[in-house]
């Protein structure tokens, strides 16, 4: 891959953040197309900052814990002590999992979570991941925000997974993606069941800007089918509604909606 050095070693975190396992350096140079001998010189820049690690028992590389403490110390001042007892509440209220996804350009990743199943089933998927558009309740809750050109081209440059990757209940076509968007402007928020896997169902709604009313984030809950059916859901909406309307009025105060 072309880039500059800096590039080069933010890819590189980047590929070994979804390894928590560690990655040979044969696999990551092979990642950044670049030669073995610059992907060596790199790592042991990296290792010498105390951002990775080898562990000495396979000699694969692993990212140490200081990202991760960077991240919760940016998390802890830049407004997520606001944003999270509303998640929490909403999670016991609901007694399942609630996640906040923050829009930055045309990107919507998840940030922040409150588990609410305290027991039995749980849905607890990782974090610090962008949403899909085309079968998520995140994604297809951002796009009723937008028109259907908008939606569509966003969806188009985000990019469609391997449909066998979808549940059973995923769009199959742009006229089905539309048709969830136009039900989710209706009610004020979206739901699927069993679009993004077998077995589990979500809804979401948007968290606007309080004075331009812009969407700059997306709430979700997500659970088990068993406990979340499409009446279930419908059931649990306004608490939904409520908790994005205090997520609405609390986003001034913190810096995790920009």
């Amino acid at each position: 891959m072309a880039g500059s050095q800096i590039e080069r070693a933010l890819s590189l975190l980047e590929s070994l953040t979804g390894h928590p396992a560690g990655l040979p350096m044969q696999t990551l140079a092979d990642q950044l197309e670049i030669p073995k001998s610059a992907t060596h010189r790199m790592l042991a820049e990296l290792i010498r900052l105390g951002y990775v690690r080898q562990n000495p028992e396979n000699s694969r590389y692993q990212l140490s814990t200081k990202l991760v403490a960077m991240g919760f110390r940016h998390l802890a001042s830049s407004g997520a002590d606001i944003v999270q007892p509303i998640l929490d509440r909403l999670a016991q209220d609901t007694g399942e999992l609630v996640r906040l996804g923050v829009i930055d350009g045309e990107r919507q990743t998840w940030i922040a979570k409150a588990q609410g199943a305290r027991s039995g089933l749980r849905y607890d998927p990782d974090m610090g991941r962008d949403a899909p558009l085309f079968y998520t309740a995140s994604g297809h809750a951002w796009l009723a925000s937008l028109s259907d050109a908008e939606a569509l081209a966003l969806v188009e440059r985000q990019g469609i997974a391997d449909p066998a990757q979808f549940g059973p209940n995923a769009p199959r076509s742009n006229a089905e993606l539309l048709e969830r968007l136009r039900l989710a402007r209706e009610h004020g928020y979206a739901w699927v069941v069993e679009s993004s896997a077998v077995g589990t169902s979500a809804l979401a709604a948007v968290v606007r800007h309080p004075l331009d009313g812009r969407t700059i984030g997306v709430l979700s809950v997500a659970g088990p089918s068993a406990r979340l059916p499409e009446a279930r859901m419908h059931e649990l909406a306004p608490l939904l509604l409520s908790a994005t309307a205090e997520l609405s009025a609390a986003s001034q105060a913190s810096e995790l909606f920009v």
